[in-house]
């Protein structure tokens, strides 16, 4: 008896099918599952689209009305959800990955738990699933791998009767994530949005095959993280997120510092009037500026709610990282043969995000701040002419960017002198205003000016003078020629 080998979890008689042609449910039978094929679940299985447990969650969590959708906002951790009803054996917890963004270390955690999240104080839940969650008896849980944590994949996990968790990506084959789960009582599912993972969006569920031992090659077997990397990333991630709020401090000071050039932002000073028409005079090859700017374009009063205009209105600045509603406007149109200079701040943190720009025919002052949306392409559906770009690289602090509408209707940018080639193509015929939003870490924007060249107007004086000239010379007229956009 005692060199008797241990029964293995592995069901040898269980013969491999196809995914895609059954499927498996377990129902209580006198306290064991009986394992049943059919390719629906059947009229007595709860089938209640999964959501997240309302009150049970991190402090860092944001749910969407239909809780299906969870977001972290800020850190990289305190993102522990859970599931509001328990999870059948075989039943597959599917989300799709619809936020990952780069700069911390892991992603997300995911598991069961044999207690009622509901019974859970908010003291209760840790800042990390991995390991304080699961070093309390009665959770299970460990991470997927940051080269499987890829925007939109869908990852599908579930628990079978054998007490092994299973997991796969985009529906392809399981692999084998945990063992030992405790099967004879509820279990709900754990997702900590953890690191990269930002965002996560919960699916319809569907009910898996068992996996027999033919199909648990070494390779499915040895997929998961050990404990010492949820240890590592932790530690890795404070080290980072204590970094960056002495980043964040310092970049405080560096903005109050501009008070000669900007005047802090502040709420009770964002509706006092810009001043009087001015310009600029800057030392000659600062960052590819111009010597001489005009000073008669500052940002509308009409703006995102989380943007903070100074008292002159040339610097807009948002909360960092909470913001969202951050459209900005100009003040008046960007006239054809135009450069705008703007100069970028930003707090010099790895999270994602930069800013956009675009032009709209659209008057800042027939809109209203609490109607202007976080996500600036929900403008392109409407009624004005709206054009955005949104693919600039994360800039550096201090950056000096300009922007061109040019009479042919494209707009050139540049980086510190620097061209950078076309960027859009816009309806020159129309008034055009500026727009801007800022995202991540881009926290401050600041318009150091414009300078004017050639307008159209001018162009067509000094080519209806030229025509004049030759109608009253011998020269003839089909020596020149102009083209259409002349």
């Amino acid at each position: 008896m005692g060199n008797t080998a241990p029964k293995p979890l592995i069901d040898a008689t269980l013969q491999p099918r196809s995914v895609a042609s059954r499927q498996y449910y377990t129902l209580p039978n006198n306290g064991s599952g009986v394992e049943r094929r059919t390719s629906a679940p059947p009229v007595n299985i709860n089938l209640e689209s999964l959501r997240f447990n309302l009150h049970t969650r991190g402090k860092n969590i944001r749910l969407d009305g239909q809780l299906r959708r969870a977001t972290r906002k800020n850190s990289f951790c305190n993102g522990i959800t859970f599931s509001h009803r328990p999870v059948h054996l075989y039943e597959k917890v599917r989300l799709r990955l619809t936020g990952v963004h780069t700069g911390w270390s892991g992603a997300l955690r995911f598991g069961f738990t044999s207690l009622d999240p509901s019974d859970l104080e908010a003291t209760d839940i840790p800042k990390y699933a991995c390991p304080d969650l699961v070093t309390r008896p009665g959770y299970w849980a460990k991470a997927l791998p940051e080269r499987l944590a890829l925007k939109d994949n869908v990852l599908s996990f579930w628990a079978d009767r054998h007490g092994r968790v299973f997991y796969s990506i985009n529906d392809g084959e399981p692999i084998l994530f945990h063992c030992g789960l405790s099967i004879g009582c509820p279990l709900w599912a754990i997702i900590d949005i953890y690191g990269i993972t930002q965002e996560v969006t919960l699916l319809d569920s569907t009910f898996a095959e068992s996996v027999g031992s033919s199909c648990l090659s070494a390779a499915r077997l040895s997929a998961y993280l050990p404990q010492s990397s949820h240890d590592s990333a932790n530690y890795s991630n404070n080290q980072l997120e204590n970094n960056q709020a002495a980043a964040a401090k310092m970049a405080n000071l560096q903005f109050n510092s501009y008070s000669q050039l900007i005047p802090c932002c502040s709420s009770t000073s964002s509706s006092s009037a810009p001043s009087s028409t001015a310009s600029t005079t800057f030392p000659r090859g600062v960052r590819g500026l111009p010597s001489l700017l005009d000073n008669d374009l500052h940002f509308h009063l009409i703006r995102g709610s989380d943007v903070i205009l100074s008292a002159d209105r040339l610097a807009a600045c948002i909360h960092f990282l909470d913001s969202s509603r951050t459209l900005v406007f100009s003040d008046r149109p960007l006239h054809v043969g135009e450069t705008l200079y703007v100069e970028v701040g930003h707090l010099g943190l790895p999270y994602f995000g930069a800013m956009s720009f675009g032009l709209t025919s659209c008057d800042p002052a027939c809109l209203h701040s609490v109607d202007l949306p976080a996500d600036p392409e929900v403008l392109l559906d409407r009624k004005e002419y709206w054009v955005l770009h949104r693919g600039f690289p994360m800039p550096c602090s201090g950056d000096i960017l300009s922007f061109s509408l040019l009479p042919s209707g494209e707009v050139h940018h540049g980086v510190n002198g620097a061209g950078r080639g076309r960027l859009l193509c816009v309806d020159s015929s129309q008034v055009l205003w500026a727009f801007f939003t800022l995202h991540g870490a881009v926290n401050r924007l600041r318009i150091l000016g414009k300078c004017a060249t050639a307008t159209p107007k001018t162009h067509k004086t000094y080519k209806k003078l030229l025509l004049t000239i030759l109608q009253q010379s011998v020269i003839p007229l089909n020596v020149f020629q102009f083209s259409s956009k002349d």
